[in-house]
């Protein structure tokens, strides 16, 4: 975790002043001193790459005023947003602009702050730290070149003493000028891979993000000084706990100095008494670890909100010499032991490679997670750190007890972590973006990959709620070379495992052709996302009968945002029906149109509202299905990760929370069907003939470690009008802790009053009749077998209209494009079949 510390500000017009700490405060008023230099008080400039340089903008003199008729800019953010706000290109999520703002990216622009400094830093280290800019960046202060940084993800920084311009009475001579180049961004991913993030895929068109997205800052310390600070922890037999603090600091002066570390550890949200360390060790110039032991004999652990409490340490520690404090650093952290086993049902080494059971302090964490699908906004100046707490919240509320962050996105901000910490959501990560099969092969760029990797790892492994790692994402679906791509994605686990004790597996899914030949097994796990892109093969309830894996990492369907957020970027003429802007937003208006006949024998298309909201019912429903056909399986399967909670701009494609923070109908499904205690109904068909009987079987799966006795189910079946045609009830013993256990058969002859559709309610109640779970579903009346036959058809029809285009090219909905009768200045084309 960074540094957390004593703020001093001082405000002279609108510029900072930075005077030198006091050094003789105790380790309650650290003397560390950070100036805060993110904010609104950026300007920006545009140039030809290349020119910046030439022209002299890093040469600015510090005191001139000529940045102030720049664009404003804001640090953290982005390129694009800061031109948005200055009115240089339109908003790039409404409709097509996108594709109005490429030009943004063939350009060097320059980023500039200005400071002053009005107290002599003597005997200090003054820093000027950034968390990250992506993707590349040249740094000046003052004219002074301070150096070169590639790589999106990892911090940088730079000494800065003998730049700086001080003067505690003279205005002029105390002002610093900052100038920050941001290089054009790259445009080959395979060339980056694992240092930024990919910036292509099925919800994004070709617009690369770039900007100093991270926040930047001035620190002044002591000569001695932390660079990193781990808490290790490590849970022993007798149920104490031991906390091994491993400190990485720096001596930057020629000559051993004899350092007194005083560490105190207290409960960060319970109370505890405090425990305090102190010792005295030689620093010798240059970096070093240090480590210090604290026993804890009667540890408060840390565990997901379904399996206990969220108890979080906090040690803070001063680094002295006699009277002066050189530096401070804060640390939060929880205790917690993850650990892996073999799933049952697979055999290892034949059917699997890898043990993909998670456990936390000994317990089976069954996880219920959805892939992350962020940052919130793939422009970050666009978005908040309250979005992220509401998220994450809404997340925790939908009975998500993990989010899984995958390779196709970014290692996230401090506060993403923090919040997990705090609410018990547990997150499995690929550590570094990898959302490529191609990567270089030259041994020293491999070796920035790999340390991008450890980087990153290194400033998350303080955070309890990170429990799994993984280290590519559909990469080796991709990858020319299975073995070298397996190699490496081996020594990358190789890196990231010296740095935390956390499981680890290489890839997901590894189960394609090229995995095999990599040498993985054919049941590694499974991206269940054939239904989708096989749309029409399958009704999606005999898709996923046919899926038994040790774990899901994505289980994804699609939908269309609300009529409301439609409103903030598809153009009013393209509304409905949907025009060109919907493809560019990633509607498959195909796949949607059929997923809807799927689920309601209809597809649903009478007004904007009714296919709008079927989508997100449609997607529900059979997130719902699927999700309770897996959880059936446990223990062998361990998991299951929805794709996704949320999409990083205003699509029309996976999320279960649309970009404005606003949770589809699908969210309620999921909600339902992730509900720890769950009580549920299997089945093996949506369509039925009145004539035959109803049948099925009652379960329920109980992902808490608690035992529930003397409870009852009512089972009920209504049809169309409301009317009760059936009511059972059944009295359940007991329903065992971690268990998933079928429990009645259903048989019920009671269908043929039915028109269209009918309905089955559960209700698990305990034994004074409070409701512990309640379930709910619809059934067609039909024929499954001629709905599959139909079902084939329509996919027929669909693959020959596609067999004209590559995946992606939305001009297949809009007849008018494709008979070239399209005339761009009077027609707005419509989407056929709506």
């Amino acid at each position: 975790m960074k540094k957390i510390t004593y703020l001093f500000f001082l405000m002279i017009s609108p510029l900072l002043l930075f005077a030198q700490p006091n050094t003789t405060e105790s380790h309650e008023d650290n003397s560390q001193l950070i100036r805060d230099l993110s904010g609104s008080r950026w300007t920006m400039k545009m140039m030809l790459p290349g020119e910046g340089v030439k022209k002299g903008l890093h040469n600015l003199p510090p005191e001139d005023i000529e940045t102030l008729v720049w664009n404003y800019a804001q640090v953290p953010g982005d390129v694009y947003t800061d031109l948005w706000k200055a009115g240089a290109i339109e908003d790039p999520y409404f409709g097509r602009n996108s594709v109005k703002a490429q030009w943004v990216q063939q350009y060097e622009w320059w980023y500039s702050v200005q400071f002053k400094v009005t107290e002599p830093v003597n005997d200090q280290i003054v820093r000027i730290e950034f968390d990250g800019v992506d993707y590349e960046c040249d740094v000046w202060l003052n004219g002074h070149f301070l150096g070169h940084h590639e790589g999106a993800f990892s911090g940088f920084s730079f000494d800065v003493n003998d730049a700086l311009r001080i003067s505690k009475w003279d205005h002029l001579a105390s002002t610093n000028m900052l100038m920050v180049r941001l290089a054009p961004p790259p445009q080959v991913n395979a060339l980056v891979a694992g240092k930024k993030t990919p910036w292509f895929g099925d919800y994004w068109r070709d617009l690369i993000p770039f900007g100093i997205n991270k926040p930047v800052r001035m620190v002044s310390t002591g000569k001695v000084l932390f660079e990193d600070v781990y808490a290790n922890t490590t849970i022993n037999k007798d149920k104490s706990a031991d906390v091994k603090l491993e400190m990485t600091v720096e001596n930057t002066d020629s000559e051993p100095r004899d350092m007194t570390f005083i560490a105190s550890l207290e409960g960060k949200n319970f109370k505890m008494k405090t425990q305090t360390v102190e010792f005295t060790k030689t620093v010798k110039p240059g970096v070093h670890k240090v480590e210090k032991n604290i026993h804890i004999s009667d540890p408060k652990l840390w565990w997901p909100w379904d399996l206990g409490d969220q108890n979080l340490y906090k040690t803070r520690i001063s680094l002295k010499e006699g009277a002066v404090n050189h530096d401070f650093n804060e640390t939060v952290f929880g205790i917690r032991e993850v650990t892996s086993k073999w799933n049952p049902g697979f055999e290892k080494n034949v059917e699997v490679s890898f043990p993909r059971s998670t456990y936390i302090n000994g317990k089976f964490h069954f996880i219920r997670s959805a892939c992350w699908g962020g940052p919130p906004d793939i422009f970050v100046g666009r978005s908040g750190i309250e979005k992220y707490k509401e998220l994450i919240r809404l997340a925790k509320e939908a009975n998500l007890n993990n989010i899984r962050i995958f390779g196709w996105h970014p290692p996230e901000i401090p506060e993403f972590y923090q919040y997990c910490d705090e609410m018990g959501m547990t997150v499995w990560q690929d550590m570094i973006p990898l959302g490529t099969g191609n990567i270089p092969t030259e041994e020293e760029k491999l070796a920035a990959i790999f340390n991008e990797g450890v980087k990153v790892v290194k400033e998350r492994r303080n955070h309890p709620s990170l429990i799994m790692m993984e280290g590519g994402e559909e990469m080796m679906l991709r990858t020319r070379d299975p073995q070298f791509g397996r190699q490496f994605l081996e020594r990358l686990g190789d890196s990231l495992q010296n740095y935390v004790k956390l499981p680890y597996v290489p890839d997901s899914p590894l189960t394609c052709h090229v995995s095999k030949a990599a040498g993985y097994k054919n049941k590694e796990a499974v991206h269940a996302l054939r239904y989708f892109y096989d749309m029409g093969k399958f009704l999606h309830e005999d898709w996923y009968q046919t899926l038994e894996f040790p774990i899901v990492p994505e289980f994804a369907i699609t939908s269309v945002p609300s009529v409301e957020s439609l409103k903030k970027f598809i153009p009013e003429e393209e509304m409905w029906p949907p025009g060109l802007s919907w493809g560019h937003h990633w509607a498959d208006l195909t796949r949607l149109r059929m997923q809807n006949w799927d689920v309601f024998d209809s597809e649903m298309t009478g007004s904007l509202g009714e296919f709008v909201n079927a989508t997100q019912d449609a997607q529900g429903i059979i997130f719902q299905n699927g999700i309770e056909y897996f959880r059936r399986q446990k223990p062998n399967l361990s998991g299951i990760a929805l794709c996704h909670w949320i999409t990083y701009w205003p699509d029309m494609k996976w999320g279960i929370v649309d970009n404005y923070a606003k949770p589809k109908n699908s969210y309620d499904f999921v909600k339902k069907a992730y509900q720890p205690l769950l009580v549920n109904f299997e089945f093996k068909k949506r369509r039925w003939d009145k004539k035959e009987p109803f049948v099925g079987n009652i379960w329920v799966i109980n992902d808490l470690y608690k035992d529930y006795s003397n409870c009852k189910i009512e089972f009920q079946i209504k049809d169309d009008a409301g009317a009760v045609l059936s009511t059972q009830k059944f009295d359940v013993a007991k329903i065992d802790a971690n268990s998933a256990k079928s429990l009645f058969a259903i048989n019920e002859k009671v269908l043929k009053s039915v028109d269209k559709k009918f309905f089955v309610t559960l209700k698990l109640s305990d034994k004074k009749g409070n409701a512990l779970s309640e379930n709910d579903y619809f059934f067609l009346i039909g024929d499954q077998a001629e709905a599959t036959k139909k079902f084939n058809e329509m996919k027929e029809m669909r693959v020959k209209r596609e067999s004209k285009y590559k995946y992606g090219n939305y001009y297949q909905f809009f007849d008018d494009i494709d008979n070239k009768t399209y005339d761009s200045g009077t027609q707005h084309p419509k989407a056929f079949g709506y």
